[in-house]
């Protein structure tokens, strides 16, 4: 009976410390969203004011333009890539295998590859960098909170992993696979989904250059 009990409480420490983890995350990824609205609201109110050094016309400008598309996809399929191995276990069990053997955050990683795909739209490089950049500045301080939890969660095992696996990288050399794995189908188009927000910038960013070129914005700098 007592034993019965002892198993009843660590069952019971368990599931609230599950409840916990879960609690944890969700607070903190609806700070990453509200913290990336403002930084991409942030990010095209300098694109209405700016535009590209480069000759819209040319071919430079459009081949900017078709490198930020593939960014994008790159992005897009690369999430989801990410989706199949995490399968909605973040919070119940360390992933390390797959994307996650090279990178510890290589679903933040193709989002920095998607936002510079979406200031690439622009026709100016410095601009995708900036998006890229404050993408970058976003999630840095999400995965220093995200890190902590999983730290506390999973004690020596997340610090080897830190120890052997970079926080962005990728390091090609780490790759480890497995031959099966876990996939939620919703959480993998949900994902897909959310990634596919990134090509809203090629309406909005030729919307932005029609009203620069009739006169309705007025453009401040010129980047390269």
């Amino acid at each position: 009976m007592h034993q019965n009990r002892t198993y009843s409480n660590i069952s019971s420490r368990a599931a609230a410390s599950d409840v916990l983890a879960s609690d944890d995350l969700q607070r903190i990824q609806c700070q990453r969203k509200r913290t990336l609205r403002l930084g991409v609201a942030a990010l095209f109110f300098l694109v209405c004011f700016a535009s590209a050094g480069f000759d819209r016309a040319s071919q430079i400008h459009d081949s900017i333009e078709a490198l930020g598309i593939v960014a994008i996809l790159i992005c897009i399929l690369g999430r989801g890539w990410c989706a199949l191995y995490i399968g909605g276990r973040k919070k119940t069990s360390l992933v390390t295998l797959g994307p996650y053997s090279i990178s510890r955050n290589p679903l933040y990683v193709f989002s920095f590859i998607g936002a510079f795909g979406a200031g690439a739209q622009t026709g100016s490089l410095m601009i995708a960098g900036l998006f890229a950049l404050g993408c970058w500045l976003v999630f840095r301080g999400v995965v220093v909170h995200e890190e902590a939890m999983l730290a506390d969660r999973f004690k020596g095992d997340f610090d080897a992993y830190c120890q052997s696996v970079p926080r962005f990288g990728p390091n090609l050399m780490k790759w480890r696979d497995t031959d099966t794995i876990t996939v939620k189908p919703a959480l993998f188009l949900t994902t897909l989904r959310d990634a596919s927000w990134f090509l809203i910038a090629v309406p909005v960013c030729e919307g932005i250059k029609h009203l620069q070129g009739q006169g309705w914005l007025i453009t401040l700098i010129s980047l390269p």
